[in-house]
C-alpha cells in the first residue's frame, strides 16, 4: 500500500480533486435547472449530453494521446473543463448548457484514460490490483465529498461553480510536476459487438442497463431531488447515501462474488435493488426515507457494473480482455445516454417518483433476464474464474483492461 501510494499520489490527490470537481457540476446543475425555471425533460437532455460526450471522449481520446502526447492532452482537456464549469452559469439555456455538457463529458473521458494509462505504467502486477481499489475509492470519496462542498454556497449564484472550476485547474498542477514519466499508449482492435453478445448475453445486456442505472443515479437524482421539494442539503446528503453505498458494499459484494454463480449474485443485488426500488415509489419522499433507498440501490448498482465485467471476463480468453473492453464501455455508454432521456420523460408524465419506477424497472430486466441465462448454460466452477475487481462506470478502456488482466493474473497464480 505504502508503495503504491508512494508512487502514484500525485495521480490520486489530482484525480480526487477532479472527482469532487465532476461530483459538483453534476448535482448543481439538477438543482440550478430547477431554479431556472427547466423543464424535467430539457434536464434529462442535459444530463444526457454528458454521456454522449463522454462516449465519444472515450472512442477519440487515444487518438489524441497517440499523436500528441500524454502531458498535452491531459493538460489541454482539463483546462476545457475549468472553463466549462465557469460557463455554466454565465449562459443559463438549455441548448448552451447541451453544448457545454457534451464538451465537459469528452474531456472527462479523456482525462480518465491518460490517469489511467499513467497509473497502469507506475504499478507491477504485484501491486496493481491495490492500486486499482485505491483509485476507485478516490474517485467515488471525491463525488461524495462533493456533495458536502454544495452546501457552501448559493447554487444560483456563481462561487458554487467557480468552486469545482479552481479544483480542476488545481488539480492538474501535481500529476504535470510530477517525475512519473509518461507511458507509451498502445490500443488494441475492438471487438465486434456480435462476438461479445455471443461469448455473454448477459454480460452486454446487463452493461447496457447497468449504463441507464448509473446515469439516472448520477445524472438525475439531482434533479429528482429539486422535483421532490428536497433542500440543496438535503440533495446533497440523498445523492451523497446512494454513492456511500455504492463504495462500502463493493467489497463484500466482491468477496461473495468469487465464491459463488455470479450470476447467482447479478440476480441477488438486482432484486434487492427493485424492493428498495419500490420503496422509493410508495413511500413519502422524507429525507430518512432517501437516505435509506438511495444508500441500498446506489450499493447494489455500482456493484453491479463490476460484477457484470467479471461475469463477461470469465468467457472469454486473455488476450481478448483488451480487445472486449472498448465494446463493453460502448454498450454501457449507449445506455447512460438512453437513461436520462426515458427517465426524464418518466418524471415527466408521472412526477418525481418516475425515477424510482425506472430504476427499478431496469433492475427487474436484469433480474428476470440473469434468471433466464441460468438455465442457458452451466457456470464455470469458482476455481476457473477470474478474481472480482473494483471498477466505476467512470473507469476507461485502460483501467478496464488493466483490471481485468489483474484478475487473470491472479487467478493463474492460485
Amino acid at each position: 500500500m505504502i508503495a503504491v501510494l508512494g508512487s502514484a499520489w500525485a495521480l490520486f490527490l489530482g484525480m480526487g480533486l477532479l472527482m469532487i470537481g465532476n461530483g459538483m457540476q453534476g448535482t448543481l446543475l439538477g438543482i440550478r435547472g430547477d431554479i431556472e425555471g427547466f423543464s424535467t425533460f430539457e434536464m434529462s437532455i442535459v444530463m444526457a449530453a454528458y454521456f454522449a460526450g463522454f462516449l465519444g471522449g472515450s472512442r477519440l481520446a487515444p487518438e489524441m494521446i497517440r499523436r500528441v502526447g500524454h502531458v498535452r492532452v491531459f493538460a489541454a482537456l482539463a483546462s476545457f473543463i475549468s472553463a466549462v464549469l465557469i460557463l455554466y452559469p454565465s449562459i443559463t439555456e438549455p441548448w448552451a448548457w447541451i453544448a457545454l455538457r457534451v464538451i465537459i463529458g469528452f474531456c472527462f473521458s479523456g482525462v480518465y484514460v491518460t490517469a489511467e494509462s499513467w497509473l497502469n505504467n507506475a504499478t507491477t502486477s504485484e501491486n496493481r490490483g491495490q492500486a486499482l481499489s485505491i483509485y476507485m475509492i478516490v474517485q467515488m470519496g471525491g463525488i461524495v465529498t462533493a456533495q458536502s462542498v454544495i452546501v457552501l454556497g448559493d447554487p444560483s449564484g456563481f462561487i458554487l461553480f467557480v468552486i469545482p472550476s479552481v479544483l480542476v485547474s488545481l488539480s492538474f498542477a501535481p500529476i504535470l510536476l510530477s517525475i512519473t514519466p509518461t507511458p507509451p499508449f498502445a490500443s488494441t482492435k475492438p471487438m465486434s459487438l456480435k462476438r461479445l453478445f455471443q461469448s455473454s448475453p448477459l454480460g452486454c445486456v446487463g452493461m447496457f442497463l447497468s449504463g441507464g442505472m448509473y446515469s439516472a443515479q448520477f445524472g438525475m437524482a439531482s434533479v429528482y431531488g429539486a422535483q421532490a421539494g428536497l433542500t440543496v442539503t438535503e440533495i446533497g446528503t440523498f445523492i451523497g447515501a446512494i454513492f456511500m453505498g455504492g463504495l462500502l458494499l463493493q467489497y463484500p459484494v466482491g468477496w461473495i462474488s468469487d465464491r459463488v454463480d455470479r450470476r447467482l449474485l447479478i440476480l441477488g443485488c438486482s432484486v434487492i435493488g427493485v424492493v428498495a426500488s419500490l420503496a422509493g415509489v410508495v413511500l413519502p419522499p422524507s429525507l430518512s426515507i432517501l437516505i435509506t433507498v438511495g444508500f441500498i440501490v446506489g450499493g447494489m448498482i455500482n456493484p453491479l457494473y463490476s460484477l457484470l465485467i467479471a461475469y463477461t471476463a470469465d468467457y472469454l480468453e486473455y488476450d481478448d480482455m483488451a480487445s472486449a473492453s472498448g465494446g463493453l464501455l460502448f454498450i454501457n455508454g449507449m445506455g447512460a445516454v438512453a437513461g436520462p432521456l426515458a427517465i426524464g420523460g418518466l418524471m415527466t408524465a408521472i412526477g418525481p417518483r418516475g425515477f424510482w419506477v425506472f430504476v427499478g424497472a431496469l433492475l427487474a430486466l436484469l433480474a428476470a433476464y440473469a434468471a433466464y441465462r441460468m438455465t442457458r448454460r452451466t457456470a464455470p466452477s469458482s476455481d476457473e474464474t477470474g478474481a472480482y475487481v473494483v471498477l466505476t462506470p467512470s473507469v476507461s478502456s485502460v483501467g478496464l483492461t488493466a483490471g481485468q488482466e489483474w484478475a487473470a493474473e491472479q487467478q493463474d497464480e492460485e
